[in-house]
């Protein structure tokens, strides 16, 4: 079985501008994010990226929006990210399982890559983000967050939170 980190994209991959990113000149990766991503692959992490896009449903923007975003992520992280799961749907249109604090965005993916979620992590901004990977035994990092009772570390950032993962890891 695998080890995997999963991520959070908005708020963890990129930097959240306190309104919906439409356009791709306005989609700002974080700062250190390939320096962070290559140490977690080097740890012979998996790393999928579990996101909420509920832009696709409000009609802001489109799946091929949502995909420009992740070829950006993947260039700069010189195509180390394994997979991308991502949910278009929200409350306000629809319900759906997909959904983020629901699980199963990650089911899928540790069915599909035989992901042991006992050696994983999820690294996200929001409570949203923590609860469905507690739900599955997979270890969290909150970053730039408040207090939440569903992290196990809190971070300020990913940098932070990789160093976190590998000293835990390690020891």
């Amino acid at each position: 079985m695998h080890q995997c980190v999963f991520l959070d994209r908005d708020g963890v991959l990129n930097k959240e501008l306190g309104y919906q990113i439409t356009d791709i000149e306005d989609f700002e990766l974080m700062d250190g994010l390939s320096e962070s991503i290559s140490a977690l692959n080097e740890e012979g992490f998996l790393l999928i990226i579990i996101t909420n896009q509920s832009g696709i449903a409000k009609g802001s923007y489109d799946e091929q929006f949502v995909e420009a975003c992740y070829e950006r992520i993947q260039a700069a992280c010189n195509g180390q990210i394994d997979a991308m799961y991502f949910a278009p749907g929200h409350e306000s249109v629809s319900k759906s399982l997909m959904r983020k604090p629901d699980s199963l965005m990650f089911e899928k993916a540790i069915a599909k890559f035989n992901i042991d979620p006992e050696k994983s992590w999820m690294i996200g901004d929001k409570e949203r983000d923590l609860i469905p990977a507690k739900k599955l035994g997979i270890k969290t990092v909150l970053v730039g967050g408040v207090n939440s009772g569903f992290a196990d570390f809190e971070v300020s950032d990913l940098a932070e939170a990789k160093n976190t993962i590998i000293n835990k890891e390690i020891h």
